[in-house]
């Protein structure tokens, strides 16, 4: 199985040199550079990682990383994720919990309605209790954990 993160860490330099203007070309880029990805995966990688379309000199709209947006965790900071049926809880190091709970609110995820961080542990409430698997997915990607 590939690994999540150098497929990401690929992406990233796609998306820093602005070369692909469809998900379907990012697919084939990384495939070029030994990065299977559907479609699917390459959407969810774009939604994490904070890209969005802009227009080139040429004209041509391409994907591009907004340089503002977190794209996660230093690998250090987050321990583990858990969950149960209503609220996940990001444990971290000590005296992290705060700078891990201020990146989860300015990515703004549409899956997170809000955040309570202590010294080692943030409690992340999702906006539907159906979203459940997919933010503790998230989140782990986030923290560099899958």
């Amino acid at each position: 199985m590939e690994s999540s993160k150098a497929r990401r860490a690929a992406l990233r330099k796609l998306l820093a040199g602005g070369q692909a203007s469809t998900q379907l070309e990012l697919c084939r880029l990384l495939a070029e550079r030994g990065h299977t990805a559907t479609q699917s995966t390459v959407s969810r990688d774009l939604k994490l990682l904070g890209a969005i379309r802009m227009p080139r000199e040429d004209g041509e709209t391409v994907y591009h990383l907004r340089p503002h947006i977190p794209v996660g965790f230093p690998a250090d900071m987050v321990v583990s994720v858990e969950a149960n049926e209503v609220a996940a809880i990001v444990r971290t190091r000590i005296g992290r919990a705060q700078a891990v709970g201020h990146e989860l609110d300015a990515l703004q995820l549409p899956l997170v309605l809000g955040t309570l961080a202590g010294d080692d542990t943030v409690l992340v409430l999702p906006r539907s209790v159906a979203q459940m698997p997919e933010l503790v997915r998230t989140l782990r990607q986030l923290a560099q954990l899958v």
